[in-house]
């Protein structure tokens, strides 16, 4: 399924009356959160707690702990473990493609009386009640503040914060194909407020332990160039194991930028990084350079995510999950350059 439709003005509507009803509102964020998912949420909690709204922000992992480069996100005082939540009967996702991707907090989200679904990825299953979905926006965050501005809240610094972190992440640094004109009046409108754009970069691209460093060292030293891959495109990759995390002390989100520097190499349409988690599954990261769709593979084997950027949790043999990988890519036509 590829989700196309926009939200209309009815669907906003429906959004601003459920979240204001007076009943508790959950709101909540995709396993493992990144800046747009977690941002978005808090965003739009700081937009409803001004409204007076009984609310609560969480994400369904066990352990609960908030990424270490997403701590100096603002709002944290409405985050909730998925053990306290209680009863709310209005529960909004922001930034999930398949309810799958709630974890431990799935059953609270589908037991609502009422359920949102706040997203940008044309993967989206459709499992919200309400569909504040658009695939064109560049960010989930994009979205938040719309809602925001629907719930006649002021924008302030605060909110805009949690929003800008959102976008600047998922657009890569406003350098992505979904970037446009809007994001960059959207930024601009953001940075009025007063934000400090180079504080946020700082803690979410240029603050890392050492650990991180060695660990990525090690990963580029140990990559594969496949030249002969994705019918002649190319695949890069490499992994990143639990021992060597552990080595280090490191959780499994410090080594999400080891894609971010493999994608570069100019021989590879796409690149791939399997990280072992801490049950000893692979985790999957792909990017696309723009020729294939990555979210396809990731649909196939169980994930999901955008064009060019996408991912899925394999089995516990890393050698398996590659020649899954390399298998859907083989089968997938490719766009012209």
């Amino acid at each position: 399924m590829s989700w196309s439709a926009a939200p209309t003005d009815a669907d906003w509507d429906a959004a601003v009356a459920a979240l204001t009803s007076g009943a508790p509102v959950l709101l909540l964020a995709h396993v493992g959160p990144d800046a747009d998912a977690l941002g978005s949420a808090l965003a739009a909690g700081l937009a409803l707690e001004a409204r007076g709204v009984d609310v609560a922000v969480s994400f369904g992992d066990s352990p609960f702990v908030v990424p270490r480069v997403l701590r100096s996100l603002p709002g944290q005082h409405l985050l909730v473990a998925p053990g306290d939540v209680g009863e709310r009967p209005v529960v909004a996702s922001f930034d999930v493609s398949s309810v799958e991707r709630l974890g431990v907090l799935q059953p609270v989200a589908e037991g609502a009386s009422t359920l949102l679904a706040v997203d940008h990825h044309s993967s989206y299953t459709g499992f919200g009640q309400v569909h504040l979905v658009d695939v064109t926006a560049p960010a989930t965050a994009v979205l938040a503040l719309e809602l925001v501005d629907r719930l006649g809240v002021e924008l302030d610094q605060t909110i805009a914060t949690a929003v800008y972190s959102g976008i600047v992440t998922d657009t890569g640094s406003f350098k992505y194909a979904a970037t446009t004109a809007d994001t960059h009046r959207t930024a601009a409108r953001l940075l009025e407020t007063g934000l400090r754009h180079d504080l946020i970069a700082r803690h979410i691209y240029d603050d890392e332990p050492f650990g991180v460093l060695k660990v990525l060292g090690h990963a580029l030293d140990t990559s594969v160039l496949e030249a002969g891959a994705v019918g002649g495109l190319g695949l890069v990759h490499t992994r990143v194991s639990l021992v060597e995390r552990q080595e280090h002390d490191l959780p499994l989100d410090a080594v999400e930028r080891v894609i971010d520097v493999l994608r570069i190499a100019t021989e590879a349409e796409v690149a791939c990084v399997l990280k072992q988690d801490d049950a000893g599954l692979w985790r999957v990261s792909m990017r696309s350079k723009g020729r294939v769709d990555v979210s396809a593979v990731a649909a196939s084997l169980g994930g999901g995510g955008h064009l060019f950027a996408a991912g899925f949790t394999g089995g516990p043999d890393a050698d398996v999950v590659l020649a899954d990988v390399r298998d859907a890519l083989a089968a997938l036509p490719h766009r012209d350059a």
